[in-house]
């Protein structure tokens, strides 16, 4: 029987990414592009808001992906949501849309949401820049 160390305690924990997404194949596509970008990047997802608020009491998160419009209401009020819990309210989100909408970009940078990007937009160096905390540039 093979024992294993555990980590030292001074090694840091691989970041962890939640992706809120409804759609297997978007939420697999984000997958790809962050684990291509960031191998050791832990990545958990949830289907829905309440999943999402599950995956947060449970997970320390680094970075959000989140879709805006998922079956049990908007990202972008999610967004609100988080911004005003004084645990979750760093987190850097990524709002990812296939259609983003005025309204939509008005309540993200109301909840200081890094970026807002189309789903052909997004890719590996914007998740890079979220997590170094590099002031937000919105994209249309």
């Amino acid at each position: 029987m093979q024992m294993t160390q555990p980590a030292p305690a001074n090694m840091p924990m691989p970041a962890t990414c939640l992706i809120v997404e409804d759609s297997d194949f978007d939420r697999e596509r984000l997958t790809r592009v962050v684990q291509k970008t960031h191998e050791r990047m832990c990545i958990k997802a949830a289907s829905t808001l309440s999943s999402a608020r599950k995956a947060l009491a449970t997970w320390d998160t680094s970075l959000i992906l989140l879709d805006n419009n998922l079956p049990d209401g908007l990202g972008a009020n999610f967004a609100l949501e988080l911004a005003q819990d004084p645990k979750l309210a760093n987190i850097p989100i990524i709002m990812i849309s296939d259609w983003p909408s005025p309204f939509m970009w008005e309540k993200a940078a109301s909840a200081g949401v890094v970026y807002v990007l189309s789903k052909t937009e997004f890719d590996g160096r914007y998740v890079h820049a979220a997590l170094q905390g590099k002031q937000p540039v919105r994209v249309s």
